[in-house]
Order: C-alpha cells, then sequence, then structure tokens
C-alpha cells in the first residue's frame, strides 16, 4: 500500500526533477483551458464557505497533468496531499487506514481508481458521501459493525479509463473532467517554462521543435527536453536550437510526427506483415513484443489521433498516411469488391 505526502525534491534525482516541473498552482497550469476555469470556480466557492472541496475525477490519457492537478487542489486549499493508487487498496483495511489519517480538509488521490477491488468501492461510497466509515469487528455471529466519523475530506480520482468506473461510483463525484491533448502552442510553453526551472538555455525554434514531437503530453515534453538538454551538453555548446533539438530527437528515435520506435513498429507490422489490415489487438500486440493493454492505453490513442490507424470491428486498420509515412505506396483501392480498406 502505498500512502504518502507530495513533497517536491523527494525521492530519487528523476523523480525529484519531474515533481520540480510540474504547475503548483492554478495560474501556472497550462491549457486545459474549460477544465481550468471550472475548477477555479468549485475551489473559490469551496475557500469562501471555509469547507472542502467537492470530490473530484480527472479522467484522460496518461501524463496530461492529472496528479499535478491533484498537487494544485490541495496547494489552492492550503491542505496536504495524500498518494495512493487503486491496485495499492488490495483489502478494505488498506483504505480504512487511510481515511483514518486524514485530517480536516485533506485532499486524497487515487491514481488509477477505476482499479478498486469491489470490496474497497463499497467501503468508499459512506465515506464520500456521509463521511463515515464502517468497520467489522470479529468474524461469524459475534461479527458486529462500527461506524466512525471521518473529518470532511476531498477525494481526487484519476482514470484512464472513465468506461471502467462504476456508475455509483462515478456519481458520487461532484466534478468530472475530461483532459484533453495539448496544442503545439501550449506544450511549446510548457518546454519554455521546463527550461527555464532546468536552467536550460533554450531558442523559440528550439522549444517548437520539442513541442511538435511530444504527442500532445506534457509529460512528454519535459522528457524530450531533458534527453535534448543531455544531448546538447555532450555534443554541442548546451545551447539548444532547431537544429540541436532535431538532431538530438532522431538520435533518439523520435521522429518529425512524434512517434518513437513503437509507434513504427505498430505502423510495420500493419502495413508489411498483415498488409494493412484488419488485424486483432492481441496479435497486433504480439507481433511487436508489447501487452495489449499498452498497446490499447498508450499507443493506440495518438496513432488514432492523427489518422494512423483506425479501430473497426472487424480489427485495426492501416490508414493511407500510415502507409505513406513509411515511405510505402498506398494499396490500390478495388471498387468492384465491396467494402475496402479505408471504406
Amino acid at each position: 500500500m502505498r500512502d504518502e505526502l507530495l513533497e517536491p525534491g523527494s525521492g530519487d534525482d528523476e523523480t525529484a526533477v519531474e515533481v520540480g516541473l510540474r504547475p503548483r498552482r492554478l495560474s501556472e497550469f497550462v491549457g486545459q483551458r474549460v477544465l481550468k476555469e471550472h475548477l477555479s470556480i468549485v475551489l473559490e466557492a469551496a475557500r469562501r464557505r471555509g469547507q472542502p472541496a467537492d470530490h473530484l475525477l480527472f479522467a484522460g490519457p496518461p501524463g496530461l497533468g492529472k496528479t499535478s492537478l491533484s498537487a494544485i487542489v490541495a496547494a489552492e486549499m492550503g491542505v496536504q496531499l495524500h498518494i495512493t493508487s487503486g491496485p495499492a487498496l488490495e483489502r478494505a483495511g488498506d483504505l480504512a487506514a487511510i481515511l483514518t489519517k486524514l485530517d480536516e480538509g485533506d485532499v486524497l488521490f487515487i491514481d488509477e481508481i477505476h482499479r478498486l477491488s469491489r470490496s474497497v468501492e463499497e467501503i468508499l461510497y459512506p465515506a464520500m458521501e456521509d463521511f463515515q466509515l464502517d468497520i467489522v469487528v470479529g468474524k461469524g455471529p459475534a461479527a458486529s459493525s462500527i461506524r466512525l466519523t471521518l473529518p470532511r475530506f476531498t477525494l481526487v480520482g484519476a482514470t484512464t479509463r472513465t468506461g471502467m468506473i462504476t456508475g455509483p461510483l462515478r456519481d458520487r463525484f461532484g466534478l468530472v473532467a475530461r483532459l484533453e491533448y495539448y496544442d503545439a502552442v501550449e506544450l511549446e510553453s510548457i518546454v519554455t517554462r521546463a527550461a527555464r526551472i532546468l536552467d536550460v538555455q533554450i531558442d523559440q525554434e528550439g522549444a517548437i521543435e520539442i513541442a511538435s514531437r511530444s504527442r500532445g503530453t506534457p509529460r512528454i515534453a519535459n522528457r524530450l527536453l531533458r534527453r535534448v538538454r543531455d544531448f546538447a551538453e555532450v555534443r554541442a555548446d548546451g545551447v539548444i536550437d532547431r537544429s540541436v533539438a532535431n538532431d538530438s530527437l532522431a538520435l533518439f528515435g523520435v521522429d518529425e510526427r512524434g512517434l518513437d520506435k513503437v509507434d513504427r513498429a505498430i505502423l510495420r507490422a500493419l502495413c508489411d506483415q498483415f498488409g494493412g489490415g484488419p488485424v486483432g489487438l492481441s496479435t497486433l500486440a504480439i507481433s511487436v513484443g508489447e501487452q495489449p493493454e499498452t498497446v490499447e492505453d498508450v499507443y493506440e490513442p495518438f496513432l488514432i489521433q492523427q489518422g494512423f490507424i483506425a479501430r473497426t470491428p472487424r480489427g485495426r486498420i492501416a490508414m493511407p498516411v500510415a502507409w505513406q509515412h513509411l515511405g510505402l505506396s498506398v494499396p490500390e483501392v478495388d471498387r468492384g469488391s465491396g467494402p475496402n480498406l479505408f471504406e
């Protein structure tokens, strides 16, 4: 079980750097304009009433800022942030141990909340709604239930799969918001801010080059910036411009569309091995040496968003842009044989 307070600078060096790059106030958070507006109203209203904010559920692909937003909620409300995850809460007692340690107004962040077990979720319902915790003492006929009163707290849940969250749990959140991919301008601002924090010299063209290959994801933008910084220090004069960014990203296998080695392997498998598809998820995952869940959750969303592949009832198919990106000829369309590959 993992229950900790988020403190910038704690943990190993890489974690410390990642935490240090996260925005700490809502005003510093770049992108997600509509969500920021909704969240600012919810938090300001809670502050004026002198009460904890409503429970919040953030959904969306990995790396878009769900954990950062939970820390911002705690900072804006002036309370502590406790972090755990759905898979870590194996038994009802694990959740009970965390809830009983909370102080008035604290924020409890549960990552991957869709992976909570049924028994843990049942205990969470009265805790969220009535701030009560039911504990069963003893076994068999001698068992009895004790109800404890919890301090009022704010639960912030994060999920990459909203559809896997049960209706009763989802309905207990006061605000359900989905984070969207970032555009190039927003990512450029994020890269520039991170470079300033890391004391890296970078010009606008270099920041644009990194932002354009970051797959719409701030976490990836920050990671690429650190790798480009390393390249600039070893192979250049330490200053990042367009040329340095382009050379370093090419060295690390990130092409001009932001696709990495696994992305290209997926496209090549679809086009070369399976003739453009359709092909099932499991077969495609095995062909590139990845787990089906990894392909579906990590790689497919960006490839679909960019129009490289499409999901059909029969499986995944490669779109014309995928063939073109790999330098392959797009198959001729046979108009006389019914539905074709791209219809």
